[in-house]
């Protein structure tokens, strides 16, 4: 059990011995600061206030009572109180011995932070960018941050399904399906790229919003795209191949893959129950010739309808949302529905959830947890939504291919010995992972400013700080010349205030992965790694790691294998590689 749950527990057993206390009191714990403690309790302030109490006569009794169980049960922790009613508590040091022995293997790790409840099966939505267009710097934030999620689910014990929910049907076809034809444009070329099917659509996109026989025409094609007419359908899906591999090749950099690639387009042949059903439940009604749904109980929605399907009486975002619910439920058996996106489409998610909520009730359905994860904006220098100098968004993978162009400069500067391949490879990893990390050690529902010159140092909260943390470690167990893998300690009995101070930095990483599960906050796992690896660097430059003496020799390497083992594994939940050389 990790610390803090565990003085929790404590602390509740504890209170069932104080009459005076009661079921409001919480026994919640938090981090305290070292000078008062490891650990600390201010539950009884608003209990006492609430009750009219005196709050320090109420931490005595709580005290107590503790002290007794503490002694019973011989835990070794101390435990004091402070005006004006705190409860500190220090970790003695076998209490520290007997915990980081968890940490000493992966597997040891991945038992400690896996959820005790059943497994529950959720779907994460994520990435999800349009066909016929470049995926742009907009689209790292999806994909990280629903990425990382997909790992912290899955390795505490869910059993996830990463569905990438492609946009790969609307109008947005209607206009490509237009212009291809009026211009005569050669599809099945097997040179024809992404690069092509952004002109067409910025020409024809031009010629819809100003020309109405063109939006007529448009709207016209996108019809019998969604009728099944075979030409429209036969360039439809060659513009659909075209960008999925272009995405796939991100993808690919990324380290991010998919369980399923279920693009809107999956389910037009379904709306028609969505449409169907919703009427039958008198939830959607017409309305100027749409089906829209209010929601007249809520104070923004009262009198903005949810159009489920439009006037022309083809489906949009809403329709296919409703249908991928129910999909979900039915096909995968989601309990759990998380979609990552950002904060602009909060009233979208909003309305559907709100729809389905009404429809699954009327006709019965089980309704899973709908969760909208949102995420703020990526700036550039000057505070504004960042651009390339033209105005346009910069490509996603132009961005990636610089930072390791930085990356491998960086590495080239740092260790010049190193052969060309090498470098190659770290430098993969570092600008990778540094664009990563950059975007996960945020909070997701603020907006950053993006800036090369902080992601890619090796000082500060930086992806590079923390993978240089991890090649160190490498390099001490190189330089004793012990393989990790075979490296074993018995027991480990701690001395020195550093060892004691490193340790206390390690054994939290459960209660953090365990928030984390919870909240869905990635930027909690970056800070705690952080962090740990600061308070390494202070342990190995104040104490000698490879010491004279065997047993000391042997308990740091061990401290330091603990701190490699939750390094690599917190990384790995945030989706970065990490390196044995740098």
């Amino acid at each position: 059990m990790d610390p803090l749950r565990f003085i929790e527990t404590l602390t509740e057993r504890a209170a069932i011995y104080c009459p005076s206390l009661n079921d409001t009191f919480s026994a919640q714990v938090r981090p305290a600061d070292p000078r008062f403690g490891d650990y600390q309790s201010n539950g009884l302030l608003p209990f006492a206030k609430k009750n009219k109490s005196d709050p320090m006569a109420l931490a005595k009794q709580l005290l107590e009572a503790m002290q007794k169980l503490i002694e019973k049960d011989n835990i070794p922790l101390s435990v004091d109180v402070a005006p004006p009613g705190f409860i500190n508590f220090v970790l003695l040091p076998k209490f520290l011995e007997d915990r980081i022995g968890d940490f000493l293997s992966l597997e040891s790790i991945r038992k400690l932070v896996k959820n005790p409840q059943p497994p529950q099966q959720v779907v994460i939505d994520y990435s999800s960018p349009n066909s016929a267009k470049q995926m742009h710097v907009g689209h790292i934030r999806s994909t990280v941050i629903g990425e990382s999620l997909a790992r912290i689910l899955s390795f505490t014990g869910s059993s996830v399904i990463r569905d990438n929910h492609i946009g790969d049907w609307g109008t947005q076809f209607g206009i490509l399906l237009m212009q291809v034809k009026s211009i005569q444009f050669n599809i099945m070329c097997k040179d024809t790229n992404l690069d092509h099917l952004e002109n067409l659509y910025r020409q024809g996109n031009a010629r819809f919003q100003q020309d109405p026989l063109i939006k007529k025409e448009v709207y016209k094609e996108l019809k019998k795209l969604q009728n099944g007419d075979p030409e429209n359908v036969a360039i439809w899906d060659r513009i659909n191949k075209i960008s999925y591999a272009s995405f796939q090749k991100i993808y690919d950099i990324l380290g991010v893959s998919f369980d399923h690639l279920l693009g809107e387009s999956f389910y037009c042949h379904q709306v028609d129950r969505v449409y169907k059903e919703l009427t039958e439940e008198s939830i959607a009604e017409e309305s100027q010739g749409a089906l829209v749904v209010f929601h007249p109980e809520h104070h923004r929605f009262d009198t903005v309808p949810f159009i489920v399907r439009k006037s022309d009486q083809t489906s949009n975002y809403a329709s296919t949302d409703l249908a991928t619910i129910l999909y979900r439920v039915e096909r995968f058996q989601s309990q759990k529905v998380i979609y990552v996106t950002d904060t602009r489409q909060q009233d979208h998610f909003q309305q559907l959830f709100l729809t389905t909520q009404k429809w699954f009730k009327s006709k019965k359905y089980y309704l899973p947890q709908l969760e909208h994860i949102t995420f703020g904006s990526i700036l550039g220098e000057d505070g504004k939504a960042i651009k390339t100098r033209s105005g346009e968004p910069i490509r996603l993978e132009e961005l990636l291919q610089e930072a390791e162009a930085r990356a491998l400069e960086l590495v080239t500067q740092k260790n010049p010995d190193l052969n060309e391949s090498e470098r190659n490879e770290i430098a993969r990893v570092v600008g990778v992972g540094a664009v990563k990390y950059a975007d996960l050690m945020q909070n997701r529902k603020s907006d950053y400013i993006f800036s090369w010159d902080k992601m890619i140092s090796f000082e500060g909260n930086t992806a590079p700080y923390l993978l240089y943390a991890v090649a160190r470690i490498h390099s001490i167990f190189r330089k004793a010349g012990i393989s990790i893998d075979s490296f074993n300690v018995s027991s480990i009995s701690l001395c020195d205030q550093e060892e004691m101070t490193l340790v206390k930095k390690i054994i939290p990483f459960q209660s953090v992965i365990r928030q984390v599960r919870t909240d869905l906050y990635p930027h909690i796992i970056a800070n705690f790694l952080f962090e740990l690896a600061t308070s390494f660097s202070s342990f190995y430059t104040n104490c000698q790691v490879l010491h004279q003496e065997e047993v000391v020799r042997s308990r740091r390497l061990a401290l330091s294998l603990a701190t490699l083992n939750t390094l690599t594994t917190g990384l790995d939940l945030l989706g970065i590689e990490t390196l044995e050389k740098m």
